[in-house]
């Protein structure tokens, strides 16, 4: 924002998408995280600090949240929305501007139990009328809806006893056991006034009933050997209940499910190709948050390598492939409901952060939605180990330690791997990282590198390989050093130009590299202190001059 822009917004009325706050010296966190909820809530907006919030408005500076990216880092952990944050600098103080997005479609934002939004000066929970508007935005849940012919003799008797198991399993409640059959399906909210839900049909439904009244809702399976056109050398339409239908699904994709071998040393290892867990929450996606308006049907393409799994509608309002480990945004409430209550799916998520985890646990890529698009969603999951010794690696750290790795951690830890750089939302997850010895930081500021431990490398029996690393990063710094100090040996080199060619490096870092430069002959100092010149070579053509 230019300070002509800034001027301007002063002149504006606060209302639910501008909030100006003194917050001289104090100001908490959690009230900040608050006020940026609210305007998400009400469709985004600017929450400024260091203003007076009486007009005429003023300048007065602030003082707080000095790490300015450790806070976005919070606030995105707390409400999972990219906020944006920016230091202005005003004559009369320092300014701190949040840009703050409008939350999702259909998905209110919550703090502290409650959905916030501007009540005149103060912050109030959102009104019942205002939250069910939120709630309808992305239009009715199908699966909820009633399909008035269906009886309950059009569901599978083992599809519901498989819901009796699974949910007492889950719930740990020994009265399921005894329920009747209705009364399970009102429990469980797939019956309503002795009408069944398209949820209890899209589940429980058996063959006929499915083709009656909801025919699209099948999963077609298709194995092909190569990547030839025409008939499929497997192929398998289940038009049944999903419940039953996931176990048997798995079972096709598993007979043909090759192990890969690794071995290193004594130690040896099998992988799967496709594993079970990602498969599993795929096709819990694919069935669960399908648009069922639409008249296509779920398919699952297993490849040698690879699985395809494409289900129809794109993605629900909202969801996009760099938020979807954060955003959720149920197409099918019930039918997510249900499956919860069932153990198979966590009620608020959509289960690709547990996708993502394996995926990197066996140095897999990341799943691919690269072919997804306004009418279908299309999930690669690819099954070929990238780097075994990167697998190794997560082998050693331990089970107990992993299991305490957040899916970001993961991530990180694949990015480091890759060489690639760490997005702003995960750069919180390096620290701890970091401590755990699991990574390590070269240099400092900007100008930092990540790479995996020194253990990593010493395990593999590669120790050079990260002595090369580091060692190249060091003589790549002292090679800039001396190219700008050749560039400029008429004039000699002051200190302050040094540290702008290595922001990142600290001075005393900087006159090491000079004093390894000094011993090795390739430069030298004429003065000291602030007026210290640097030239190349090992003698300073005028200080002969002056002699």
């Amino acid at each position: 924002m230019t300070l002509l822009e800034f001027e301007n917004l002063l002149l504006k009325s606060e209302d639910e998408h501008l909030e100006f706050k003194e917050a001289k010296q104090n100001f908490h966190f959690e009230k900040l995280v608050k006020y940026c909820a609210a305007l998400a809530n009400e469709g985004g907006g600017k929450m400024v600090l260091g203003v007076s919030d009486k007009p005429p408005r003023r300048v007065v500076g602030t003082e707080v949240f000095e790490s300015l990216e450790r806070t976005k880092a919070g606030l995105i952990e707390r409400l999972h929305l990219r906020i944006g944050a920016e230091v202005l600098s005003h004559q009369n103080g320092r300014v701190l501007i949040f840009h703050v997005p409008s939350r999702p479609i259909g998905m209110p934002i919550a703090v502290e139990g409650a959905y916030w939004m501007r009540g005149g000066e103060d912050l109030v929970p959102m009104t019942p009328d205002l939250l069910q508007r939120i709630f309808s935005e992305t239009g009715p849940d199908f699966s909820a809806q009633i399909c008035s012919d269906a009886r309950i003799n059009d569901l599978d008797p083992d599809a519901v006893d498989l819901l009796r198991r699974l949910w007492l399993r889950k719930s740990k409640n020994h009265s399921i056991a005894n329920r009747s059959n209705e009364q399970l399906l009102v429990d469980a909210e797939l019956m309503i006034a002795g009408k069944l839900t398209y949820a209890a049909l899209i589940l429980l439904g058996n063959h006929s009933a499915l083709g009656k009244y909801l025919g699209h809702a099948e999963i077609i399976f298709e194995y092909r050997s190569n990547e030839a056109p025409g008939p499929a050398a497997v192929r398998h339409e289940f038009r049944t209940g999903f419940l039953p239908v996931l176990d048997e699904i798995w079972g096709v994709i598993n007979l043909r499910n090759d192990l890969q071998h690794f071995q290193q040393g004594l130690f040896v290892w099998d992988v799967p190709t496709f594993n079970e867990r990602a498969v599993r929450e795929v096709l819990l996606n694919a069935v669960s948050h399908r648009d069922y308006r639409n008249s296509g049907s779920v398919f699952v393409r297993q490849f040698q390598r690879r699985i395809e799994i494409v289900s129809p509608g794109g993605f629900p309002p909202g969801i996009t492939p760099e938020n979807i480990l954060w955003q959720q945004n149920p197409r099918n409430r019930r039918l997510a409901e249900v499956l919860a209550k069932c153990g198979l799916v966590e009620r608020a998520g959509q289960g690709f952060d547990m996708i993502f985890r394996e995926c990197i646990r066996q140095s897999k890529p990341l799943p691919d939605f690269t072919r997804t698009d306004a009418h279908s969603v299309w999930v690669t999951l690819l099954g070929d180990i990238q780097d075994p010794e990167f697998l190794r690696f997560l082998e050693e750290i331990g089970q107990e330690r992993m299991a305490s790795f957040a899916t970001d951690d993961f991530i990180v830890v694949d990015l480091v791997h890759r060489d690639q750089p760490i997005p702003d939302h995960l750069k919180r997850r390096i620290y701890p990282l970091l401590e755990s010895g699991v990574i390590e930081r070269l240099g400092h500021g900007r100008g930092s590198r990540l790479l995996l431990s020194r253990r990593f490398y010493r395990y593999l029996g590669k120790a050079g390989v990260y002595t090369r690393k580091h060692g190249l990063d060091r003589e790549t710094n002292k090679a800039l050093l001396l190219r700008h100090i050749q560039d400029n040996k008429k004039t000699g080199s002051k200190m302050e130009e040094l540290r702008q060619v290595l922001p990142a490096l600290a001075r005393s870092q900087i006159q090491v590299l000079l004093r390894e430069l000094v011993k090795g002959g390739q430069v030298h100092v004429h003065g000291a202190t602030r007026a210290a010149k640097w030239y190349p070579g090992s003698e300073c053509p005028d200080c002969n001059s002056e002699k």
